[in-house]
C-alpha cells in the first residue's frame, strides 16, 4: 500500500483530522482547536493513502535541544500497516535535536521502544483540569 506523507498543513479538513481521533480511538478534538495545535507545532506529518487522510503525527521542540512527539494517530483500517511507524521515522529524522520524548497510549509501549524509546524513571505531568479524567484514562496511578 503505498502511503505518501506531507507536512504542509494547508488544505488539511480539520474535521477529518478529528474524526481519525475519534475512530482511533484516542478522544474527541475539536477541529479549530486540532488546527491550532498543529500550527503551533514544530513539525506536522499527514499519511495519506492516495488523497484520503489516513494518520498523522505532530512534534513540539525549542529546535535546539528537546521534542516532544504528540497525538501518533492512525485510522483503525490502516493501523498494523507500518504507517504510524513510517510517520514517526519521518518525525525523527526531520528533528534537529538528541532527545526526544513521547506520551504513549497504554498498550502501545512495545511501539515506541521498537522505535529506540524507552521508560524513564522521573517523568511527571501537571493538568490545569481535575486529575480524576487523566487517572480513569490510565496516564496515572
Amino acid at each position: 500500500m503505498p502511503i505518501s506523507l506531507s507536512f504542509k498543513i494547508n488544505g488539511i479538513d480539520w474535521s477529518e483530522v478529528a474524526e481519525i481521533f475519534r475512530q482511533a480511538p484516542l478522544g474527541n478534538r475539536e477541529p479549530d482547536k486540532l488546527r491550532r495545535a498543529c500550527e503551533n507545532s514544530y513539525l506536522v506529518c499527514f499519511a495519506f493513502d492516495k488523497k484520503m487522510l489516513v494518520g498523522m503525527g505532530r512534534a513540539l521542540s525549542d529546535g535546539e535541544y528537546q521534542a516532544a512527539i504528540y497525538d501518533l494517530v492512525v485510522l483503525p483500517a490502516y493501523q498494523s500497516k507500518g504507517i504510524g511507524r513510517q510517520i514517526m521515522e519521518a518525525i525523527q529524522r526531520r528533528l534537529p535535536v538528541k532527545t526526544i520524548i513521547l506520551y504513549a497510549v497504554p498498550g502501545k509501549e512495545l511501539f515506541y521502544k521498537n522505535l529506540g524509546y524507552f521508560k524513564m524513571h522521573t517523568g511527571m505531568a501537571r493538568r490545569n483540569e481535575a486529575l480524576e479524567e487523566f487517572r480513569l484514562e490510565g496516564y496515572i496511578e
